[in-house]
């Protein structure tokens, strides 16, 4: 597991910032100013010009103490290279990890706050009234993320709740990274309102797909799992919405103890009311928040539901619309299902138990969320 947050036990007077990381000290001067020299030892060149200097070493040495702006990392962040993008405070030294380089599993954090209160928020939302904007920081990074990069996540707490800080990094990612997949990680419920489908779609970005649960055919069970009422009927409508004015929408399905008896009624229903979805994920649990929280409740061994897991599998594959299985490992699913097991937990909080080690598929398994060590399936075992 990786940390993306630590704080350095320097500081110095100055305002937050944003910066990419190099190790090149020949950088040309007028880019100097946005970036940060990564110094691997004391022995390394210290041009002028750069915004800061960070140190793979915890302490400063002699030679390096008595710089200006030199910041040394916290241990667990000496992964950092060339190409990423953190966010530093002087003040305080600490430092935050907003982009990778080498990562496919960026995502761009917008707010805390959500409409919604779901039994198994792995990310709890923060209390009403507590405000926050990260637009700005957000709108700092993105120009210094690598033009080649795959894809990007933007969540929350719920993004939608701060439509006009979306819709400029919606913006800007098409501006500055229009090669760059976008996915949007929402409930669905603000696109029961055509305008914010309308401005999105003015943005016209080229490559955006909406990522929105559906957690039951029936409204009350999804209304209760995600404990808001009307939720259901606001987030069907909000997909309907999005389809109608050419967007391209994901349906994410969480399995816990209320919905998996009913997968295949939920296949059905996506099958006949929202065909035009281009995919539909069928994801395991995150033992966080308030999933940790109430996890005798909700939770449901995964050797438990194959049966129902593969009738959904069956009914979406029937009806031409994709399906994969996130945040499963191999050993828990029937062979059949192997294929659309995806390895979709994000890399900095990927893990494996000791029992892995020795499995053969182990590099075709998706592994474990780190919260997870303790809370997993009775069939987990080598093969």
């Amino acid at each position: 597991m990786l940390k993306l947050y630590g704080q350095s036990v320097v500081s110095w007077d100055g305002d937050p910032f944003v910066a990419r990381l190099t190790t090149d000290c020949n950088r040309p001067l007028a880019v100097r100013e946005q970036e940060v020299l990564l110094l691997a030892n004391e022995a390394d060149c210290y041009p002028e010009g750069f915004r800061a200097y960070v140190t793979a070493r915890e302490r400063l040495g002699n030679t390096l103490a008595y710089r200006p702006r030199v910041l040394p990392l916290p241990a667990l962040m000496g992964y950092l290279t060339d190409g990423d993008v953190v966010h530093i405070a002087p003040r305080s030294g600490q430092i935050h990890v907003l982009y990778r380089r080498h990562s496919t599993a960026n995502t761009i954090f917008v707010t805390g706050r959500c409409n919604c209160r779901c039994i198994m928020c792995p990310q709890p939302p923060k209390p009403t009234g507590e405000e926050e904007h990260w637009a700005p920081m957000w709108l700092a990074a993105i120009p210094l993320m690598a033009q080649d990069t795959l894809e990007l996540g933007i969540s929350g707490g719920e993004p939608t709740l701060v439509p006009d800080d979306l819709l400029e990094i919606l913006a800007a990612c098409r501006g500055h990274l229009p090669h760059t997949a976008v996915q949007v990680l929402s409930n669905g419920r603000m696109f029961n309102y055509m305008s914010l489908c309308r401005n999105i779609t003015c943005i016209n970005h080229p490559d955006l797909m909406f990522g929105i649960p559906i957690y039951s055919d029936l409204p009350y069970v999804h209304d209760y799992i995600v404990q808001a009422e009307n939720a259901f009927d606001q987030t069907v409508r909000g997909i309907m919405n999005l389809r109608r004015y050419g967007q391209r929408v994901e349906v994410r399905v969480v399995l816990l103890r209320q919905n998996v008896e009913r997968l295949p009624d939920i296949a059905y229903f996506i099958a006949r009311n929202l065909p035009f979805v281009e995919h539909v994920a069928l994801m395991g649990l995150e033992p966080m928040g308030y999933a940790a929280a109430s996890w005798h409740d909700i939770w449901v061994d995964p050797a438990d539901y194959q049966a129902p897991l593969e009738a959904a599998v069956e009914c979406l594959t029937a009806h031409r619309i994709p399906v994969s299985i996130y945040n499963h490992q191999l050993c828990v699913l029937n062979r059949s299902l192997w294929p659309l097991a995806k390895k979709s937990i994000s890399d900095w909080k990927n893990e494996y138990l000791g029992t892995c080690q020795t499995c053969g598929v182990r590099a075709n398994c998706g592994g474990f969320f780190a919260s997870a060590r303790r809370r997993h399936s009775k069939a987990i075992h080598v093969i």
